[in-house]
Protein backbone atom coordinates (compact mmCIF):
# COMPACT_ATOMS: atom_id res chain seq x y z
CA UNK A 1 0.00 0.00 0.00
CA UNK A 2 1.67 3.43 -0.95
CA UNK A 3 0.69 6.40 0.77
CA UNK A 4 1.41 9.90 0.00
CA UNK A 5 1.60 13.12 2.29
CA UNK A 6 2.38 16.39 1.36
CA UNK A 7 3.77 19.15 3.83
CA UNK A 8 0.91 20.85 4.17
CA UNK A 9 -1.31 17.87 4.15
CA UNK A 10 1.23 15.96 6.87
CA UNK A 11 0.31 19.32 9.03
CA UNK A 12 -3.20 19.27 8.74
CA UNK A 13 -3.12 15.55 9.78
CA UNK A 14 -4.89 14.46 6.12
CA UNK A 15 -3.48 11.32 5.10
CA UNK A 16 -3.78 10.34 1.90
CA UNK A 17 -4.25 6.48 1.35
CA UNK A 18 -4.13 5.10 -2.29
CA UNK A 19 -4.55 1.76 -2.94
CA UNK A 20 -5.88 0.57 -6.52
CA UNK A 21 -6.28 -2.86 -5.36
CA UNK A 22 -8.75 -2.60 -2.51
CA UNK A 23 -11.12 -1.15 -4.81
CA UNK A 24 -11.23 -4.92 -6.65
CA UNK A 25 -11.17 -6.79 -3.39
CA UNK A 26 -14.28 -4.65 -2.33
CA UNK A 27 -16.05 -5.65 -5.57
CA UNK A 28 -15.10 -9.27 -4.77
CA UNK A 29 -15.96 -9.35 -0.87
CA UNK A 30 -18.48 -7.75 1.28
CA UNK A 31 -15.63 -6.27 3.69
CA UNK A 32 -13.51 -4.01 3.49
CA UNK A 33 -15.55 -2.06 1.45
CA UNK A 34 -13.99 0.68 -0.83
CA UNK A 35 -15.28 3.34 -3.49
CA UNK A 36 -15.07 2.36 -6.73
CA UNK A 37 -11.99 4.48 -7.23
CA UNK A 38 -8.66 4.88 -8.01
CA UNK A 39 -8.04 8.04 -7.46
CA UNK A 40 -6.79 9.72 -4.58
CA UNK A 41 -8.73 11.02 -1.89
CA UNK A 42 -8.29 12.94 1.46
CA UNK A 43 -9.16 11.24 4.68
CA UNK A 44 -9.33 11.17 8.51
CA UNK A 45 -9.66 8.43 10.10
CA UNK A 46 -12.31 8.28 12.92
CA UNK A 47 -10.32 7.53 16.10
CA UNK A 48 -7.28 7.95 14.61
CA UNK A 49 -4.48 10.74 15.92
CA UNK A 50 -5.10 13.94 13.62
CA UNK A 51 -1.41 14.36 13.56
CA UNK A 52 1.38 12.01 12.98
CA UNK A 53 3.47 10.59 15.34
CA UNK A 54 7.26 11.72 15.78
CA UNK A 55 9.17 9.40 13.90
CA UNK A 56 12.26 10.58 16.11
CA UNK A 57 11.04 8.80 19.51
CA UNK A 58 10.50 5.56 20.03
CA UNK A 59 7.22 3.97 19.57
CA UNK A 60 5.53 1.92 16.56
CA UNK A 61 2.34 3.18 14.45
CA UNK A 62 -0.52 1.43 14.28
CA UNK A 63 -0.78 -1.53 11.66
CA UNK A 64 -2.67 -0.84 8.59
CA UNK A 65 -4.26 -3.61 6.32
CA UNK A 66 -6.82 -4.43 3.97
CA UNK A 67 -7.63 -8.34 3.81
CA UNK A 68 -7.78 -9.56 7.78
CA UNK A 69 -5.74 -8.89 10.81
CA UNK A 70 -4.71 -10.65 14.46
CA UNK A 71 -3.91 -8.66 17.30
CA UNK A 72 -2.33 -10.53 20.06
CA UNK A 73 -0.04 -11.24 22.50
CA UNK A 74 2.64 -12.96 21.42
CA UNK A 75 4.02 -12.62 17.61
CA UNK A 76 4.03 -16.29 16.69
CA UNK A 77 0.16 -16.84 17.72
CA UNK A 78 -0.84 -13.58 15.60
CA UNK A 79 1.09 -14.94 12.87
CA UNK A 80 0.25 -18.35 12.94
CA UNK A 81 -3.43 -17.04 13.32
CA UNK A 82 -2.82 -14.93 9.98
CA UNK A 83 -1.78 -17.55 8.34
CA UNK A 84 -5.58 -19.54 8.68
CA UNK A 85 -7.14 -15.80 7.14
CA UNK A 86 -4.87 -16.66 4.28
CA UNK A 87 -5.68 -20.66 4.09
CA UNK A 88 -9.54 -19.51 3.69
CA UNK A 89 -10.24 -19.65 7.20
CA UNK A 90 -12.80 -16.97 8.95
CA UNK A 91 -12.05 -14.69 11.77
CA UNK A 92 -13.36 -17.42 14.02
CA UNK A 93 -10.77 -20.45 12.76
CA UNK A 94 -8.01 -17.85 13.24
CA UNK A 95 -8.85 -16.67 16.56
CA UNK A 96 -9.38 -20.00 17.66
CA UNK A 97 -5.98 -20.82 16.20
CA UNK A 98 -4.08 -18.36 17.81
CA UNK A 99 -5.85 -19.11 20.85
CA UNK A 100 -5.45 -22.79 21.67
CA UNK A 101 -1.77 -21.52 20.46
CA UNK A 102 -0.72 -19.21 23.18
CA UNK A 103 -1.44 -21.87 25.48
CA UNK A 104 2.15 -22.82 24.90
CA UNK A 105 3.22 -19.44 24.44
CA UNK A 106 1.95 -18.56 27.34
CA UNK A 107 1.82 -21.29 29.47
CA UNK A 108 0.89 -19.47 32.69
CA UNK A 109 -1.69 -17.18 30.92
CA UNK A 110 -3.80 -19.99 29.60
CA UNK A 111 -4.45 -23.24 28.68
CA UNK A 112 -7.07 -25.82 28.23
CA UNK A 113 -7.97 -26.00 31.97
CA UNK A 114 -9.40 -22.28 31.60
CA UNK A 115 -12.45 -20.58 30.43
CA UNK A 116 -13.23 -18.44 27.85
CA UNK A 117 -15.61 -15.54 26.43
CA UNK A 118 -16.20 -14.13 22.81
CA UNK A 119 -17.99 -11.94 21.04
CA UNK A 120 -18.44 -12.41 17.61
CA UNK A 121 -19.82 -10.12 14.86
CA UNK A 122 -20.80 -12.31 11.60
CA UNK A 123 -19.44 -11.54 8.10
CA UNK A 124 -23.50 -10.27 7.11
CA UNK A 125 -24.49 -8.46 10.08
CA UNK A 126 -23.85 -6.08 12.82
CA UNK A 127 -25.83 -8.06 15.18
CA UNK A 128 -23.05 -9.53 17.80
CA UNK A 129 -23.66 -12.69 19.32
CA UNK A 130 -21.54 -13.73 22.46
CA UNK A 131 -20.49 -17.08 23.97
CA UNK A 132 -20.12 -17.94 27.51
CA UNK A 133 -17.26 -20.91 28.08
CA UNK A 134 -16.64 -20.55 31.78
CA UNK A 135 -17.07 -23.41 33.82
CA UNK A 136 -19.06 -24.17 36.84
CA UNK A 137 -18.54 -24.71 40.63
CA UNK A 138 -19.00 -28.68 41.06
CA UNK A 139 -22.52 -30.00 42.17
CA UNK A 140 -20.95 -30.90 45.80
CA UNK A 141 -19.69 -27.41 46.56
CA UNK A 142 -21.00 -25.92 49.61
CA UNK A 143 -20.62 -22.65 51.30
CA UNK A 144 -22.25 -23.37 54.37
CA UNK A 145 -19.03 -25.88 54.84
CA UNK A 146 -16.24 -23.77 53.96
CA UNK A 147 -17.50 -21.31 56.12
CA UNK A 148 -17.65 -24.24 58.85
CA UNK A 149 -14.03 -24.52 57.62
CA UNK A 150 -13.02 -21.24 59.31
CA UNK A 151 -12.67 -19.47 55.53
CA UNK A 152 -13.61 -15.76 55.12
CA UNK A 153 -12.49 -16.54 51.12
CA UNK A 154 -11.75 -19.21 48.68
CA UNK A 155 -7.53 -19.30 48.44
CA UNK A 156 -6.52 -20.05 45.16
CA UNK A 157 -4.88 -23.08 46.08
CA UNK A 158 -8.13 -24.43 47.79
CA UNK A 159 -10.09 -27.34 46.31
CA UNK A 160 -12.77 -25.22 45.72
CA UNK A 161 -11.12 -22.69 43.87
CA UNK A 162 -11.01 -25.26 40.62
CA UNK A 163 -13.83 -25.43 38.59
CA UNK A 164 -14.87 -27.48 35.52
CA UNK A 165 -12.54 -25.97 32.72
CA UNK A 166 -15.48 -24.43 30.02
CA UNK A 167 -13.10 -23.33 27.20
CA UNK A 168 -12.76 -26.21 25.11
CA UNK A 169 -16.52 -26.52 24.68
CA UNK A 170 -16.59 -23.10 23.89
CA UNK A 171 -14.22 -23.26 21.52
CA UNK A 172 -16.05 -26.61 20.10
CA UNK A 173 -19.32 -24.85 19.94
CA UNK A 174 -17.86 -21.98 18.58
CA UNK A 175 -16.30 -23.62 15.58
CA UNK A 176 -19.13 -25.98 14.67
CA UNK A 177 -21.48 -22.71 14.69
CA UNK A 178 -19.55 -19.82 13.01
CA UNK A 179 -15.95 -21.57 11.71
CA UNK A 180 -15.52 -22.39 8.07
CA UNK A 181 -12.41 -24.77 8.13
CA UNK A 182 -13.12 -26.95 11.43
CA UNK A 183 -10.99 -27.92 14.02
CA UNK A 184 -8.75 -30.13 12.42
CA UNK A 185 -7.61 -26.95 10.13
CA UNK A 186 -8.15 -24.50 13.18
CA UNK A 187 -5.88 -26.70 15.78
CA UNK A 188 -3.46 -27.59 13.16
CA UNK A 189 -0.85 -24.92 14.23
CA UNK A 190 -0.96 -25.46 18.02
CA UNK A 191 -0.71 -29.17 17.87
CA UNK A 192 2.35 -28.45 15.79
CA UNK A 193 3.67 -26.11 18.53
CA UNK A 194 2.78 -28.19 21.40
CA UNK A 195 4.39 -31.00 19.98
CA UNK A 196 7.90 -28.99 18.58
CA UNK A 197 7.88 -26.26 21.40
CA UNK A 198 7.67 -22.40 21.55
CA UNK A 199 11.03 -20.66 22.68
CA UNK A 200 10.19 -18.53 26.13
CA UNK A 201 9.48 -14.70 25.13
CA UNK A 202 10.84 -11.86 27.32
CA UNK A 203 7.93 -10.56 28.91
CA UNK A 204 7.00 -14.61 29.59
CA UNK A 205 10.20 -15.33 31.30
CA UNK A 206 9.54 -12.60 33.58
CA UNK A 207 6.42 -13.36 34.37
CA UNK A 208 7.43 -17.23 35.32
CA UNK A 209 10.04 -16.67 37.23
CA UNK A 210 9.25 -16.72 40.56
CA UNK A 211 5.97 -19.33 40.33
CA UNK A 212 7.57 -22.99 40.66
CA UNK A 213 7.40 -23.15 44.23
CA UNK A 214 3.84 -23.25 44.41
CA UNK A 215 3.09 -26.49 41.55
CA UNK A 216 1.97 -29.96 42.73
CA UNK A 217 4.42 -32.85 40.95
CA UNK A 218 2.68 -33.47 38.17
CA UNK A 219 2.74 -29.52 37.45
CA UNK A 220 6.28 -29.08 37.84
CA UNK A 221 7.06 -31.88 35.48
CA UNK A 222 5.27 -30.56 32.81
CA UNK A 223 5.96 -26.93 33.60
CA UNK A 224 9.24 -26.58 34.57
CA UNK A 225 12.67 -27.31 33.11
CA UNK A 226 14.18 -29.76 35.44
CA UNK A 227 12.71 -28.18 38.58
CA UNK A 228 13.01 -24.48 37.77
CA UNK A 229 10.71 -22.20 35.34
CA UNK A 230 12.23 -21.58 31.39
CA UNK A 231 14.19 -18.99 30.74
CA UNK A 232 14.31 -16.87 28.41
CA UNK A 233 15.23 -18.69 24.64
CA UNK A 234 14.52 -22.08 26.44
CA UNK A 235 11.61 -24.25 24.44
CA UNK A 236 9.22 -25.39 26.15
CA UNK A 237 6.88 -27.71 24.93
CA UNK A 238 3.86 -30.14 25.78
CA UNK A 239 3.66 -33.29 23.75
CA UNK A 240 0.54 -34.23 25.99
CA UNK A 241 -1.22 -31.64 25.21
CA UNK A 242 -0.75 -31.70 21.66
CA UNK A 243 -2.18 -35.56 21.96
CA UNK A 244 -5.21 -34.07 23.69
CA UNK A 245 -6.06 -31.98 20.73
CA UNK A 246 -5.39 -34.38 18.00
CA UNK A 247 -8.47 -36.23 20.44
CA UNK A 248 -10.40 -33.13 20.47
CA UNK A 249 -9.97 -32.82 16.37
CA UNK A 250 -11.28 -36.80 15.98
CA UNK A 251 -13.84 -36.87 18.76
CA UNK A 252 -14.97 -33.00 19.53
CA UNK A 253 -15.99 -31.60 22.95
CA UNK A 254 -16.33 -35.32 24.62
CA UNK A 255 -12.64 -36.46 24.24
CA UNK A 256 -11.92 -34.20 26.72
CA UNK A 257 -15.00 -34.25 28.96
CA UNK A 258 -14.70 -38.33 28.86
CA UNK A 259 -12.62 -40.78 28.75
CA UNK A 260 -8.86 -41.05 29.19
CA UNK A 261 -8.22 -37.04 29.73
CA UNK A 262 -11.42 -36.77 31.85
CA UNK A 263 -9.82 -39.87 34.11
CA UNK A 264 -6.18 -38.29 33.97
CA UNK A 265 -8.58 -35.03 35.65
CA UNK A 266 -10.50 -36.43 38.37
CA UNK A 267 -7.89 -38.24 39.41
CA UNK A 268 -5.83 -35.49 39.63
CA UNK A 269 -8.69 -34.00 42.02
CA UNK A 270 -9.45 -36.76 43.84
CA UNK A 271 -5.58 -36.63 44.72
CA UNK A 272 -6.44 -33.32 46.64
CA UNK A 273 -9.49 -33.56 48.29
CA UNK A 274 -11.82 -31.96 45.93
CA UNK A 275 -15.00 -33.43 44.84
CA UNK A 276 -15.54 -33.19 41.46
CA UNK A 277 -17.12 -36.12 39.45
CA UNK A 278 -17.50 -37.48 35.58
CA UNK A 279 -21.15 -35.69 35.55
CA UNK A 280 -19.78 -32.16 37.33
CA UNK A 281 -17.95 -32.16 33.21
CA UNK A 282 -20.23 -34.18 31.61
CA UNK A 283 -22.97 -30.89 31.98
CA UNK A 284 -20.42 -28.20 30.83
CA UNK A 285 -22.09 -26.06 28.55
CA UNK A 286 -21.02 -23.02 26.89
CA UNK A 287 -24.09 -20.70 26.39
CA UNK A 288 -24.96 -18.23 23.90
CA UNK A 289 -26.30 -14.86 24.17
CA UNK A 290 -26.64 -11.30 23.23
CA UNK A 291 -24.01 -8.33 24.58
CA UNK A 292 -25.05 -5.66 27.22
CA UNK A 293 -24.59 -2.30 25.74
CA UNK A 294 -23.93 1.51 26.27
CA UNK A 295 -23.04 4.65 25.20
CA UNK A 296 -19.93 7.37 25.31
CA UNK A 297 -20.40 10.40 22.89
CA UNK A 298 -21.03 9.17 19.90
CA UNK A 299 -20.09 5.67 20.28
CA UNK A 300 -21.72 2.45 20.76
CA UNK A 301 -19.31 -0.14 23.91
CA UNK A 302 -20.69 -3.24 23.25
CA UNK A 303 -19.89 -6.24 26.78
CA UNK A 304 -20.16 -9.32 27.77
CA UNK A 305 -22.91 -9.77 30.03
CA UNK A 306 -22.39 -10.96 33.58
CA UNK A 307 -20.51 -13.31 34.95
CA UNK A 308 -17.96 -11.07 33.44
CA UNK A 309 -17.30 -7.68 34.67
CA UNK A 310 -18.41 -5.73 31.08
CA UNK A 311 -20.69 -4.06 32.77
CA UNK A 312 -18.67 -2.42 35.34
CA UNK A 313 -17.15 -0.58 32.26
CA UNK A 314 -20.28 0.40 31.05
CA UNK A 315 -21.32 1.86 34.60
CA UNK A 316 -17.59 3.68 34.71
CA UNK A 317 -17.80 5.01 31.19
CA UNK A 318 -21.25 6.54 32.78
CA UNK A 319 -19.88 8.10 35.44
CA UNK A 320 -17.14 9.36 33.36
CA UNK A 321 -19.79 11.39 31.14
CA UNK A 322 -20.32 13.60 33.79
CA UNK A 323 -17.07 15.44 33.62
CA UNK A 324 -15.13 17.13 31.12
CA UNK A 325 -12.48 14.91 30.52
CA UNK A 326 -11.40 16.96 27.05
CA UNK A 327 -10.94 19.70 29.65
CA UNK A 328 -8.02 18.14 31.19
CA UNK A 329 -4.76 17.18 30.14
CA UNK A 330 -4.45 13.37 29.01
CA UNK A 331 -1.71 13.01 31.27
CA UNK A 332 -2.95 15.05 33.90
CA UNK A 333 -3.11 14.21 38.15
CA UNK A 334 -6.89 15.60 37.35
CA UNK A 335 -7.16 12.84 35.13
CA UNK A 336 -6.18 10.19 36.99
CA UNK A 337 -7.77 11.36 40.23
CA UNK A 338 -11.21 11.13 38.22
CA UNK A 339 -10.78 8.02 37.13
CA UNK A 340 -9.64 6.62 39.96
CA UNK A 341 -12.68 7.82 42.09
CA UNK A 342 -15.07 6.61 39.36
CA UNK A 343 -13.07 2.64 39.05
CA UNK A 344 -13.87 2.99 43.26
CA UNK A 345 -17.30 3.32 43.21
CA UNK A 346 -17.86 1.04 39.79
CA UNK A 347 -15.95 -1.66 41.08
CA UNK A 348 -17.74 -1.64 44.72
CA UNK A 349 -20.65 -1.54 42.73
CA UNK A 350 -20.15 -4.59 40.60
CA UNK A 351 -18.38 -6.78 44.16
CA UNK A 352 -22.06 -6.31 45.24
CA UNK A 353 -24.20 -6.52 42.49
CA UNK A 354 -22.47 -8.91 39.79
CA UNK A 355 -22.15 -12.87 39.70
CA UNK A 356 -23.27 -16.12 37.44
CA UNK A 357 -25.92 -14.95 35.00
CA UNK A 358 -28.71 -16.99 36.88
CA UNK A 359 -28.08 -15.36 40.06
CA UNK A 360 -26.95 -11.82 39.19
CA UNK A 361 -29.37 -8.88 40.54
CA UNK A 362 -30.24 -5.75 39.49
CA UNK A 363 -28.54 -5.66 36.22
CA UNK A 364 -30.71 -2.72 35.02
CA UNK A 365 -30.29 -0.38 38.12
CA UNK A 366 -26.55 -1.22 37.58
CA UNK A 367 -26.16 -0.02 33.98
CA UNK A 368 -29.19 2.93 34.55
CA UNK A 369 -28.49 6.68 34.04
CA UNK A 370 -29.82 7.44 37.50
CA UNK A 371 -27.20 5.22 39.52
CA UNK A 372 -24.42 6.43 37.62
CA UNK A 373 -25.85 10.02 37.82
CA UNK A 374 -25.96 9.21 42.01
CA UNK A 375 -22.72 7.58 42.07
CA UNK A 376 -20.83 10.73 39.78
CA UNK A 377 -22.40 13.46 42.42
CA UNK A 378 -19.94 11.57 45.43
CA UNK A 379 -16.80 12.22 43.75
CA UNK A 380 -14.55 15.16 44.91
CA UNK A 381 -12.51 16.75 41.81
CA UNK A 382 -10.18 17.79 43.92
CA UNK A 383 -9.97 15.25 46.93
CA UNK A 384 -10.25 11.19 47.08
CA UNK A 385 -12.78 9.04 49.08
CA UNK A 386 -11.68 6.11 51.09
CA UNK A 387 -11.95 2.48 49.63
CA UNK A 388 -15.76 1.88 49.07
CA UNK A 389 -15.57 -1.34 50.15
CA UNK A 390 -13.00 -4.34 50.15
CA UNK A 391 -12.57 -6.64 47.37
CA UNK A 392 -13.39 -10.27 48.31
CA UNK A 393 -11.60 -12.15 45.07
CA UNK A 394 -8.12 -12.74 44.76
CA UNK A 395 -5.83 -10.20 42.55
CA UNK A 396 -4.46 -11.97 38.83
CA UNK A 397 -3.29 -10.54 36.02
CA UNK A 398 -2.88 -13.60 33.88
CA UNK A 399 -4.94 -13.97 30.76
CA UNK A 400 -4.49 -13.68 26.88
CA UNK A 401 -6.74 -12.14 24.40
CA UNK A 402 -7.11 -12.39 20.89
CA UNK A 403 -8.71 -9.99 17.83
CA UNK A 404 -8.88 -11.07 14.42
CA UNK A 405 -11.24 -9.08 11.69
CA UNK A 406 -11.28 -11.06 8.32
CA UNK A 407 -12.44 -9.61 4.75
CA UNK A 408 -15.45 -10.72 5.08
CA UNK A 409 -16.17 -8.46 8.41
CA UNK A 410 -16.38 -11.02 10.20
CA UNK A 411 -14.88 -9.90 13.76
CA UNK A 412 -13.97 -11.54 17.04
CA UNK A 413 -12.89 -10.48 20.27
CA UNK A 414 -12.00 -13.44 22.58
CA UNK A 415 -10.26 -13.79 25.56
CA UNK A 416 -9.29 -17.38 27.44
CA UNK A 417 -7.77 -17.71 30.94
CA UNK A 418 -6.91 -20.07 33.48
CA UNK A 419 -7.16 -16.81 36.16
CA UNK A 420 -3.55 -16.85 38.50
CA UNK A 421 -0.24 -17.60 37.04
CA UNK A 422 -0.19 -21.22 36.28
CA UNK A 423 -3.98 -20.95 37.47
CA UNK A 424 -4.34 -23.95 40.54
CA UNK A 425 -0.85 -24.90 40.07
CA UNK A 426 -2.29 -28.17 40.07
CA UNK A 427 -1.87 -30.14 36.83
CA UNK A 428 -3.12 -33.64 35.78
CA UNK A 429 -0.50 -36.10 35.47
CA UNK A 430 -0.75 -37.87 32.10
CA UNK A 431 -1.67 -35.01 29.89
CA UNK A 432 -0.50 -32.27 31.73
CA UNK A 433 -3.78 -30.31 32.04
CA UNK A 434 -3.52 -27.39 34.58
CA UNK A 435 -6.73 -26.38 36.57
CA UNK A 436 -7.76 -23.17 36.92
CA UNK A 437 -8.77 -21.83 39.67
CA UNK A 438 -11.75 -19.46 39.04
CA UNK A 439 -13.81 -20.01 41.81
CA UNK A 440 -11.65 -17.85 43.78
CA UNK A 441 -13.88 -15.05 42.10
CA UNK A 442 -16.75 -16.50 44.12
CA UNK A 443 -17.37 -14.98 47.85
CA UNK A 444 -18.10 -16.85 51.29
CA UNK A 445 -20.89 -13.79 51.97
CA UNK A 446 -23.88 -15.68 52.76
CA UNK A 447 -26.80 -14.92 50.48
CA UNK A 448 -24.74 -12.28 48.21
CA UNK A 449 -25.69 -13.34 43.94
CA UNK A 450 -21.40 -14.17 43.89
CA UNK A 451 -21.51 -16.75 46.63
CA UNK A 452 -20.12 -20.18 45.89
CA UNK A 453 -22.20 -22.95 45.09
CA UNK A 454 -22.90 -25.76 42.84
CA UNK A 455 -22.93 -25.46 39.83
CA UNK A 456 -22.61 -21.98 40.04
CA UNK A 457 -20.25 -19.66 37.50
CA UNK A 458 -17.97 -16.94 39.34
CA UNK A 459 -17.95 -13.61 39.25
CA UNK A 460 -14.77 -13.13 35.95
CA UNK A 461 -12.77 -10.49 35.27
CA UNK A 462 -11.83 -11.28 32.05
CA UNK A 463 -13.83 -8.82 29.28
CA UNK A 464 -13.86 -9.18 25.30
CA UNK A 465 -15.43 -5.90 24.04
CA UNK A 466 -16.23 -4.24 20.51
CA UNK A 467 -17.42 -0.59 19.96
CA UNK A 468 -19.94 0.89 17.17
CA UNK A 469 -21.03 3.93 15.97
CA UNK A 470 -24.58 4.49 14.08
CA UNK A 471 -25.36 0.71 14.20
CA UNK A 472 -22.38 -0.63 12.94
CA UNK A 473 -19.71 -2.45 14.48
CA UNK A 474 -16.52 -0.16 14.10
CA UNK A 475 -13.99 -2.06 17.09
CA UNK A 476 -12.77 -5.32 18.53
CA UNK A 477 -10.99 -4.84 21.65
CA UNK A 478 -10.20 -5.82 25.08
CA UNK A 479 -7.36 -5.52 27.65
CA UNK A 480 -6.03 -8.12 29.75
CA UNK A 481 -4.97 -7.99 33.21
CA UNK A 482 -6.94 -9.00 36.14
CA UNK A 483 -9.37 -6.91 38.13
CA UNK A 484 -7.84 -3.27 35.87
CA UNK A 485 -9.63 -4.77 32.97
CA UNK A 486 -13.09 -2.87 33.15
CA UNK A 487 -10.69 0.60 34.15
CA UNK A 488 -8.57 -0.23 30.72
CA UNK A 489 -12.09 -0.90 28.55
CA UNK A 490 -12.82 2.62 29.91
CA UNK A 491 -9.04 4.42 29.82
CA UNK A 492 -8.56 3.01 25.94
CA UNK A 493 -12.04 4.46 24.92
CA UNK A 494 -11.49 7.76 26.07
CA UNK A 495 -7.56 8.12 25.05
CA UNK A 496 -9.58 7.23 21.79
CA UNK A 497 -12.36 9.32 21.78
CA UNK A 498 -11.51 12.20 24.35
CA UNK A 499 -8.30 12.84 22.82
CA UNK A 500 -8.43 11.35 19.33
CA UNK A 501 -5.37 9.31 19.63
CA UNK A 502 -4.86 6.66 17.09
CA UNK A 503 -5.13 2.91 18.19
CA UNK A 504 -1.66 2.20 18.84
CA UNK A 505 -0.93 5.28 21.12
CA UNK A 506 -4.12 4.57 23.15
CA UNK A 507 -2.90 1.57 23.56
CA UNK A 508 0.88 2.68 24.35
CA UNK A 509 -0.61 5.76 27.07
CA UNK A 510 0.84 5.03 30.49
CA UNK A 511 -1.74 4.21 32.81
CA UNK A 512 -3.40 4.21 36.62
CA UNK A 513 -5.28 1.78 38.43
CA UNK A 514 -7.23 2.51 41.76
CA UNK A 515 -6.66 -1.17 43.19
CA UNK A 516 -9.60 -2.49 44.98
CA UNK A 517 -8.27 -4.39 47.04
CA UNK A 518 -4.44 -2.27 48.19
CA UNK A 519 -6.67 0.41 48.25
CA UNK A 520 -3.88 2.19 46.60
CA UNK A 521 -3.50 4.13 43.45
CA UNK A 522 -1.27 2.06 41.36
CA UNK A 523 0.60 4.80 38.92
CA UNK A 524 2.84 3.34 35.82
CA UNK A 525 6.60 4.96 35.85
CA UNK A 526 5.28 6.48 32.23
CA UNK A 527 3.71 9.21 34.72
CA UNK A 528 6.49 11.31 36.49
CA UNK A 529 7.31 11.56 40.22
CA UNK A 530 5.74 15.20 39.96
CA UNK A 531 2.11 13.71 38.92
CA UNK A 532 2.41 10.87 42.02
CA UNK A 533 3.51 14.06 44.12
CA UNK A 534 -0.38 15.65 42.87
CA UNK A 535 -2.03 12.51 43.64
CA UNK A 536 -0.36 12.10 47.08
CA UNK A 537 -1.53 16.02 48.02
CA UNK A 538 -5.29 14.69 46.89
CA UNK A 539 -5.37 11.92 49.31
CA UNK A 540 -4.41 9.27 47.16
CA UNK A 541 -1.80 6.32 48.46
CA UNK A 542 -0.08 6.51 45.27
CA UNK A 543 2.15 3.35 44.73
CA UNK A 544 4.26 1.78 41.77
CA UNK A 545 3.19 -1.50 40.16
CA UNK A 546 5.63 -4.12 40.31
CA UNK A 547 4.40 -5.35 36.61
CA UNK A 548 2.46 -3.30 33.89
CA UNK A 549 -1.01 -2.80 34.20
CA UNK A 550 -2.95 -4.77 31.66
CA UNK A 551 -2.32 -5.24 27.82
CA UNK A 552 -4.55 -4.37 25.23
CA UNK A 553 -5.21 -5.55 21.50
CA UNK A 554 -7.04 -3.89 19.28
CA UNK A 555 -8.27 -3.81 15.55
CA UNK A 556 -10.50 -0.95 14.27
CA UNK A 557 -12.46 -0.99 11.08
CA UNK A 558 -13.08 1.88 8.64
CA UNK A 559 -15.66 0.82 6.30
CA UNK A 560 -15.81 4.29 4.27
CA UNK A 561 -12.24 3.70 3.08
CA UNK A 562 -11.53 -0.96 3.43
CA UNK A 563 -8.94 -0.43 5.94
CA UNK A 564 -8.40 -2.69 9.31
CA UNK A 565 -6.39 -0.76 12.05
CA UNK A 566 -5.09 -2.82 14.94
CA UNK A 567 -2.46 -2.26 17.67
CA UNK A 568 -1.01 -4.69 20.22
CA UNK A 569 0.38 -3.64 23.81
CA UNK A 570 4.31 -2.94 24.21
CA UNK A 571 3.56 -4.31 28.27
CA UNK A 572 3.54 -7.76 25.98
CA UNK A 573 5.72 -9.85 23.46
CA UNK A 574 3.16 -9.25 20.85
CA UNK A 575 1.91 -7.91 17.74
CA UNK A 576 -0.78 -6.87 15.37
CA UNK A 577 -0.16 -7.76 11.95
CA UNK A 578 -1.96 -7.99 8.73
CA UNK A 579 -2.20 -8.63 4.97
Amino acid sequence: MASHFSSCEANLGVARVFSPHLARDAEAHSFPSKPQTDSISPTIIVGALPTMRNFQKAGRSPVYAANGMVATSHPLAASEALGVLKSGGNAVDAAIAGAVLLGVCEPHMTGLGGDMFALIKPSDSDKVVTINGSGRAPASLNSEALRGEGLTKIEPGHPASITVPGAVDGFCRLSEKFGRLGLEQSLAPAIRYFEEGVPIAPRVAGDIASVAGDMNTSARKHYLNGGRPFALGETFASPSQAEVLRRIVKQGRNAFYDGEVLDDILATLSDIGAGHTAQDFAETEATWGTPISGSYKAFDVLEHRPNGQGATALLLLNILKHFDLPGLDQHSAKRLHIFGEASKLAYDARNRFLADPDHVTKLDHFLSAETADRLAGLIDPNRAMAAPAPLTEEVHKDTVLITVVDRDGMAVSLIYSIFAAFGSCIASDKFGILLQNRGSGFNLTKGHPNEAGPGKRPMHTIIPAMRGKDGNIDMAFGVMGGQYQATGHARLLTNLIDYGMDPQEAVDAPRAFADPIGGTLQVETGFDDGICAQLEAMGHHVTRPANPLGGAQVIMMDRKKGLLIGASDPRKDGAAIGY
